[in-house]
């Protein structure tokens, strides 16, 4: 099994993980969960968090192939679009954007100028999709459930989850956004833990479970499968489901989910201008 490079860079304030996943026989690589980085107090964005990421590409001569999201992200903002245009590559995501895209384009406001088509990204994927790394192979499992859209790459021996699923010891990803669901959240887990189990599997979240000192980017299906607290040890899907209900209900909103959504369903571009050349994020009054 192919066994690609990869290299993480966690954003603090956000608790997100993104990654550059590079073909060990050539310079190529792909870049996954990027993060723009944003004062929300001020409302400005600022791209230190995207620069990390360009002077490692840079000092190591890799070549961008594409530029990946697993979803459309409610916890940070997607530096997708800066990279491209430094760095080049195709953009993805899942097909199934454009039903995030017709729901939260009506939540706010979009206009008809706002393709729900998913046509923002070079690549829609579906599941069973392949693409190459260079000589990397990468194959697509759909995994909703936190949200329609959301995607695991599986690269060579490595899975990069997205959402789905945290570090063992903090469980999975909660299912009360629009379009989640944890019926179906639960039979996507089970598609990835059919894995080997020996696949590394790269979160794109932690937030150090309680006894922890220190975040978690990396473990294993065999991981996952003995010992996450919400799906392993062979936890049914109805125990899982009453779990998981009871607990998102009992969950705040994410704290930059508005501007992050608004951003992240046009693939990381920021509405455009209005008429006074000013752009702006809206904040809908008791929509959610």
């Amino acid at each position: 099994m192919q066994h690609p490079l990869v290299t993480h860079f966690f954003d603090e304030p956000t608790n997100t993980f993104s990654y550059i996943v590079q073909d060990p026989d050539s310079s190529v690589c792909a870049i996954i969960d990027s993060v723009l980085d944003f004062d929300y107090a001020a409302g400005r964005t600022d791209v230190r968090s995207a620069d990390k990421i360009i002077e490692y590409v840079q000092s190591n001569d890799l070549s961008v192939e594409w530029v990946l999201e697993t979803h459309v992200h409610a916890d940070h903002l997607s530096a997708a679009p800066y990279l491209h245009e430094r760095l080049g590559g195709k953009t993805g995501i899942g097909e199934k954007i454009a039903v995030v895209q017709e729901v939260f384009g009506k939540a706010f406001n979009a206009g008809t100028d706002f393709a729900r088509d998913g046509s923002q990204f070079d690549r829609l994927f579906k599941e069973g999709d392949t693409f190459m790394i260079g000589n990397l192979e990468a194959s697509v499992l759909h995994t909703p459930g936190h949200t329609p859209a959301c995607l695991t790459y599986v690269i060579g021996d490595a899975a990069f989850v997205g959402d789905t699923l945290f570090a063992p010891d903090a469980g999975t990803a909660r299912c009360d956004f629009p379009g989640g669901d944890a019926h179906t959240l639960y039979h996507s887990i089970q598609k990835v833990l059919a894995l080997p189990g020996e696949t590394r599997v790269f979160l794109c979240h932690d937030y150090k479970a309680a006894g922890r000192d220190e975040f978690i980017h990396e473990t294993t299906i065999a991981e996952q499968r003995s010992s996450n607290i919400h799906v392993g040890k062979g936890i049914s899907e109805d125990q899982f489901v009453a779990f998981r209900s009871e607990r998102d209900a009992k969950l705040g909103m994410p704290r930059l989910i508005l501007p992050a959504v608004q951003v992240n369903m046009r693939a990381g571009q920021l509405p455009p201008s209005e008429d006074n050349g000013q752009v702006y994020l809206k904040i809908p009054i008791n929509r959610f």
